[in-house]
C-alpha cells in the first residue's frame, strides 16, 4: 500500500487544502506545576538578562548530562536552546536548507516553519505501526522523485515517539529509515519531546535514531513535554560532533538572535534543574506516565467501542482518532470534513479538538487528535488526587469525565 502511494506526485505542503490561520495548543498535560521547579523559577525571578543566543553554559551542561543518561554524548558546546520548539525548530529548518520531508500525520507545528520559509516541503506516508516516521519505501520514492522534477531533500523530520499519533516507532523500523535517509544524504531531526512520557516504559524500547547514525542527526527536545510546564517555553537542541554539524548550530544561534529567541533567565534555571533529574521531577515522570496509561487507554477503548478506530496509545497526552467509519452519522449533523469535525468535537467536549487537517492528513479525512488532560480533574486539587492514585479511573471526578467523553462519542453511533 504504502508503496503505492509513494509513486504518486509528490506535492509541496499547502496544495492539499487551505492555509490553516492559527495553529492548536499542545496537549494541556491536565498537572499542576511541581513546587520544587517552581521555587526554583521563584528564586531566580530577579535576574534581569536573558540567556545568551544558544543558551548559558549551565542549561547546556545540564542539558549534556539529560542526553548522557540516555546514551548519547556529547559537550555543551554541541547544544542550542530556545524559547520552545517552534523557534528552534524554524532556525534548523533555516540552517540547513534544502527541501523538507516528513511523515503524514506529522505534529502541528512543522508544517508552519516550512511554509513560513517558503521551502518547499513533502509529506510521505508512515507505516502501518506507528506514526511519527515515514515508510523507508515511500521516502526512498520520494526523495528520488522530487529530486527528479528539480527538488533537493536535504532534510528529514521525525519523532519516534509522536505526537500526534501517541504511538512509539519500533526500533527496527527506525533504523529501516535512518539508513533510507542517510543513504540519500538526508539530515535528520528528531524530535524527541515525548520521549519520557512512554506509558509503560518497562514495556517498550525507544531507540533514538542519534544512537544509529550519530553523524547524521540533530536532537530536538521540547522540554514541555515531560520537564516543565507548556508556559515556561524552551527547547533544546543536540548536535552532531562534526565539523559540519559546528557550522549548522552556529548558523542557528545566527538565526536566534536574529529572532530574538533567547531563554529567559529564571526560566533556564528551572530548566537546567528540570533536565537535572532530580527526585521530585523523576517521580512526576513516573507518575505522570502511570496516570495517562490508565486514562489514554480508557479514552482509547471508548474511541473503539463507538466503532471509530485509533491505534493504542503508547506515549503523550493524547491520542489521534479516525472518525471515517461514523462518517454517515456526522454527515447528518454537518459534519463532513475535519474542520467541521474539530468544530464540532471542540464545542461538544468543551475542550480543544483539532482536525486531522493541523496535522498534514487529508482534509476530507475524519481524524482528529483528543487530548487526555482535560480528563484528570478540573481543579488543582482533583489533578493532584488524580496523579497520586493508585487506580485514577476510579476517582469519582476522572470517572464521570470519561463519561461525559464516550457520551459524546456514543451520539454517533
Amino acid at each position: 500500500m504504502h508503496r503505492s502511494e509513494g509513486k504518486q506526485r509528490p506535492r509541496p505542503l499547502g496544495e492539499d487544502h487551505g492555509p490553516v490561520r492559527y495553529g492548536p495548543p499542545a496537549p494541556d498535560p491536565g498537572l499542576p506545576v511541581l513546587p520544587e521547579l517552581a521555587g526554583v523559577l521563584a528564586a531566580s525571578a530577579a535576574r534581569p538578562r536573558p540567556e545568551p543566543p544558544g543558551g548559558g553554559t549551565i542549561l547546556r551542561q545540564a542539558a549534556c548530562a539529560y542526553w548522557e543518561r540516555r546514551s548519547l554524548h556529547g559537550g555543551p558546546e554541541d547544544v542550542a536552546a530556545a524559547p520552545g520548539a517552534q523557534p528552534l525548530l524554524l532556525a534548523l529548518i533555516a540552517a540547513y536548507g534544502g527541501d523538507v520531508l516528513m511523515p503524514r500525520p506529522c505534529p502541528a507545528t512543522w508544517m508552519p516553519q516550512a511554509r513560513l520559509l517558503g521551502r518547499p516541503a513533502y509529506h510521505v506516508p508512515t507505516p502501518a505501526e506507528c506514526g511519527g516516521i515515514p515508510d523507508p519505501y515511500a521516502l526512498l520514492e520520494t526523495v528520488r522523485r522530487v529530486r527528479a522534477e528539480g527538488g533537493r531533500p536535504r532534510l528529514l523530520l521525525i519523532s519516534v515517539a509522536d505526537d500526534p499519533t501517541a504511538t512509539l516507532a519500533p526500533p527496527e523500523l527506525v533504523r529501516e529509515v535512518c539508513e533510507a535517509a542517510v543513504s540519500e544524504g538526508l539530515h535528520i531531526v528528531s524530535d524527541e519531546t515525548w520521549r519520557d512520557t512512554l506509558h509503560r516504559p518497562h514495556d517498550t524500547v525507544l531507540l533514538s535514531p542519534a544512537e544509529m547514525c550519530p553523524d547524521d542527526v540533530t536532537v530536538l527536545t521540547d522540554l514541555a513535554g515531560a520537564l516543565t510546564p507548556s508556559a515556561w517555553p524552551v527547547a533544546v537542541a543536540r548536535f552532531p560532533a562534526t565539523g559540519r554539524a559546528a557550522a549548522r548550530r552556529a548558523r542557528v544561534l545566527d538565526i536566534l538572535t536574529a529572532l530574538g529567541a533567547l531563554v529567559a533567565e529564571p526560566v533556564a534555571s528551572a530548566a537546567a534543574h528540570a533536565l537535572g533529574e532530580p527526585a521530585a521531577v523523576t517521580e512526576r515522570i513516573r507518575q505522570a506516565a502511570h496516570l495517562q496509561a490508565h486514562v489514554a487507554s480508557a479514552a482509547h477503548r471508548a474511541v473503539l467501542t463507538v466503532g471509530a478506530l485509533a491505534r493504542p496509545p503508547q506515549a503523550g497526552r493524547h491520542l489521534y482518532a479516525d472518525l471515517g467509519p461514523l462518517r454517515p452519522r456526522l454527515a447528518a449533523r454537518g459534519v463532513t470534513d475535519s474542520m467541521e469535525l474539530e468544530d464540532y468535537l471542540t464545542k461538544r467536549l468543551g475542550t480543544p479538538a483539532p482536525g486531522g487537517h493541523r496535522f498534514g492528513d487529508e482534509l476530507g479525512a475524519l481524524r482528529v487528535r483528543i487530548g487526555t488532560g482535560p480528563l484528570l480533574g478540573s481543579t488543582p486539587e482533583q489533578q493532584t488526587e488524580s496523579l497520586t492514585a493508585v487506580e485514577p479511573l476510579e476517582l469519582p471526578h476522572v470517572a464521570r469525565a470519561l463519561s461525559i467523553f464516550a457520551a459524546a462519542l456514543d451520539e454517533l453511533r
